[in-house]
């Protein structure tokens, strides 16, 4: 693939693109590349994650190159949408069961076989799903997000997606994390294979996650994501809030948050702040309460 990220750099390099000749040609080989997975906007090498800035170059390319065309059939399926990425359409031989209901996959996003979309779940260009995956109903796949083996995306379940800035991390599922319903992951949070995240979670770049068994505060940094231990499961909390946190910075309020001022308006109003909360590590009565069905796939 060396030769294609040379020449997806040189046109994103290109002030007005669309006067190549070879730019479209070149995406649309770009995008088959990265429908079958052969490309992906981030990968695992030798145990830690890397981005891959050009593959999100080329993403973007190809909103620069596209043009507004009307797509689907009839009243009920028209959208309007840039030519170079429509909706994917699948075969048996894809071996992905979409089940019918409106749900939508577009071009550029890697689904690999066995996956399950139930309806209405959307996934967006850029993304990659792995085996064995179930995207359950109204539940969202990001551009750029990195889905692993076995994972349960639970109804309504939101994993965020990115594009922009170049150099930003997707959100990163590992292998057989359980995404509870109504879940938000987001600003490339990175959750450890075999994670449960209980229904409501939110986790965000600004959301420290307290972890209770072992006595840690984990943050993303300028550098790092936030990160979900492996086996961590994790359910919505809450801490108290001090009045300084009420009104300063997120950078000040981070050594405001080891004490809790008992005066003030906060203290008044008994203002406390959303956090996620690591309860315990996943044992055999965790897997028990999770357990996939496989005769459903």
């Amino acid at each position: 693939m060396h030769s294609l990220k040379s020449s997806i750099e040189r046109l994103a390099a290109l002030g007005e693109v669309e006067h190549d000749p070879s730019a479209r040609a070149t995406f649309l080989e770009f995008r088959a590349a990265l429908t079958q997975g052969k490309i992906r906007a981030a990968e695992k090498l030798k145990g830690r994650w890397t981005v891959n800035a050009w593959v999100k170059k080329g993403i973007l390319l190809g909103f620069r190159l596209g043009e507004l065309v009307e797509m689907g059939s009839g009243a009920c399926l028209s959208f309007v949408d840039k030519d170079t990425f429509p909706a994917r359409q699948f075969t048996t031989a894809d071996q992905v069961r979409i089940v019918p209901g409106g749900s939508s996959v577009r071009e550029g996003a890697y689904v690999a076989p066995s996956v399950i979309g139930m309806p209405p779940m959307f996934i967006n260009v850029g993304a990659y799903v792995d085996e064995g995956t179930l995207v359950d109903s109204h539940a969202l796949v990001g551009s750029c997000a990195q889905i692993g083996k076995r994972v349960h995306l639970s109804a309504a379940a939101q994993i965020g997606g990115v594009l922009e800035p170049i150099n930003a991390a997707p959100v990163i599922i590992e292998d057989d994390v359980l995404v509870g319903g109504n879940c938000g992951v987001y600003e490339g949070t990175l959750v450890r294979a075999r994670a449960v995240l209980g229904a409501g979670t939110i986790l965000t770049r600004s959301t420290p996650l307290y972890d209770l068994v072992r006595g840690e505060i984990y943050r993303a940094t300028l550098d790092t994501p936030l990160e979900v231990p492996e086996n961590a499961v994790v359910v919505p909390g809450s801490r108290a809030v001090s009045s300084r946190e009420v009104s300063s910075s997120s950078a000040s309020s981070r050594a405001a948050e080891q004490r809790t001022v008992k005066k003030g308006a906060a203290d008044e109003w008994g203002l406390a702040l959303y956090t996620p909360v690591i309860v315990k590590y996943r044992d055999q009565k965790t897997d028990r309460g999770i357990e996939l069905e496989d005769w459903l796939r």
